[in-house]
């Protein structure tokens, strides 16, 4: 019997425990630090109301439920439902634009607020089409820890088709004129804590990803996911240990022979880490250190809010941006400055879930991005807090503060506390140095038997993703011998 041990109980850790647990004679353990399964996927509990309190838009649902299949999951056990729209953006001057999945609808609205850029969005559509196809085969669908299959004709070929040393911003301009929808359709990074004027162009595919497979919503939230899956989990004898944290990873002779605990020292044939990669290291004995550091995502401030009421005219997601998205993000990737007048994220899924809260009442979700700056003070900032109140109130949540019956926050520090990088939210940045095969790799030192899955390992993070990867390690693994 081979023995697997996981550090780690995220989605990443989860669903590789799910893929391996489909082969016989292996037995695994999943050891995580907190009391509850998750990682980012939790929910902020306030007695009976809940709301995620990590992801919470949906991305590519084909690969989410195929995934899911293939792990033993059926798709009746996801109960997703389809936002239309998608989200809605406010502008400071007091108009609005709807992203639809409806390739109908999108004109429309095109026609409707800029018109003059409709043909610029369908060359979008058609162009982008065939290079998303290929990104998800050639660059989400392998892993990297043999770097010249990153040479390969068709990634070369792709990449240069994206022209992937531009900025996501920068290759956008290639369709839209208007420093608005430039912002729309670059915003999206910041999914995975990158800065739109830097990240590479190849993540584009994430604004393409909202009108070829639209945004989605899970029943209950997407936290509940991890029930599902810890449920399973527990059905095929797959040990979750929690409340017990990870102190060193064991080697003897180049190869890992367990894990100490602060309950004790793990034994195992192989070791699978899911914190976040960068902390890795410390857990690894001096001799195999590389000491190496990473830029983190962005930080993000959160407020978790109940309300006595449901704002039911309003959609699920919206954003409100700024006169100038360009400096708020300046702020937030390089003068590292909390921003004074930030662009603002909600989340209020109260509108089409009633059994996130009692009865007649919502929970709302605000996020703002801002450095990864673990020294600041949120509390203190009161500024910063009112100034996103009354953006909220005046554009979308009439009399929101009156209508509060209890809020909490999360700041870099609080995410930093939880395990992740540097206070970054997302694990480590979607820079041009740490995508693709630059990018850490699900074996990621030269230690037998040790591996790496998660937000900051190859492909990267968001959810659909970071599952990816979960079953391109799972595939390595299950094609290595049982005995070596």
């Amino acid at each position: 019997m081979k023995k697997t041990t996981i550090v780690g109980a995220g989605i990443g850790g989860l669903m590789t425990a799910l893929y391996l647990s489909q082969q016989e004679g292996r037995s695994i353990r999943v050891i995580e630090r907190d009391s509850t399964a998750g990682g980012r996927m939790k929910f902020e509990k306030h007695e009976e109301s809940r709301i995620d309190q990590g992801p919470t838009i949906v991305l590519l649902p084909s690969l989410l439920i195929e995934l899911l299949a293939q792990a033993g999951i059926g798709r009746e056990r996801i109960p997703l439902v389809p936002m239309e729209p998608m989200y809605r953006v406010h502008f400071p001057n007091g108009e609005t634009f709807s992203k639809y999945q409806d390739k109908e609808k999108q004109t429309e609205e095109f026609a409707a607020t800029f018109p003059e850029e409709k043909e610029g969005f369908l060359r979008f559509l058609e162009e982008m089409g065939p290079f998303f196809k290929k990104g998800k085969s050639r660059i989400l669908g392998q892993t990297f820890a043999d770097k010249k299959k990153f040479l390969h004709p068709e990634i070369l070929k792709l990449l240069w088709g994206m022209k992937a040393h531009k900025s996501i911003r920068s290759f956008m301009s290639r369709y839209f004129v208007s420093e608005q929808l430039l912002d729309i359709y670059s915003l999206q990074s910041l999914y995975i804590g990158g800065n739109p004027s830097k990240a590479p162009s190849i993540y584009s595919f994430i604004s393409l990803s909202e009108h070829l497979e639209g945004i989605w919503y899970i029943q209950g939230g997407y936290a509940s996911m991890i029930d599902t899956l810890t449920e399973e989990l527990a059905e095929r004898n797959v040990e979750i240990q929690t409340d017990t944290e990870v102190t060193d990873i064991l080697i003897e002779d180049d190869r890992v022979i367990g894990v100490d605990t602060t309950r004790g020292a793990e034994y195992a044939d192989e070791v699978i880490y899911n914190g976040d990669f960068p902390n890795m290291d410390a857990l690894m004995p001096a001799q195999y250190q590389t000491n190496k550091t990473y830029t983190p995502s962005s930080g993000c401030l959160l407020f978790f809010i109940g309300t006595d009421k449901i704002y039911s005219d309003q959609p699920v997601h919206q954003f409100f941006m700024t006169d100038d998205f360009k400096s708020h993000m300046k702020d937030v990737f390089e003068t590292k400055k909390v921003p004074e007048k930030p662009s603002i994220y909600a989340f209020h899924p109260s509108v089409i879930d009633e059994n996130l809260a009692p009865e007649g009442k919502g929970v709302l979700y605000i996020l703002i991005p801002v450095p990864a700056d673990t020294s600041v003070d949120y509390q203190q900032e009161r500024k910063l807090i009112d100034y996103v109140m009354e953006v909220l109130e005046g554009k979308a949540f009439p009399d929101l503060r009156n209508h509060i019956e209890w809020w909490k926050m999360r700041t870099p520090k609080d995410a930093e506390i939880a395990g992740l990088y540097g206070g970054g939210s997302f694990g480590i940045g979607p820079t041009l140095s740490q995508s693709g095969m630059f990018r850490p790799q699900f074996r990621p030192y030269s230690v037998k038997n040790l591996y790496a899955v998660g937000a900051s390992v190859h492909p990267g993070g968001g959810v659909p993703i970071v599952m990816q990867g979960a079953r391109l390690l799972a595939g390595e693994l299950m094609k290595e011998p049982m005995y070596n």
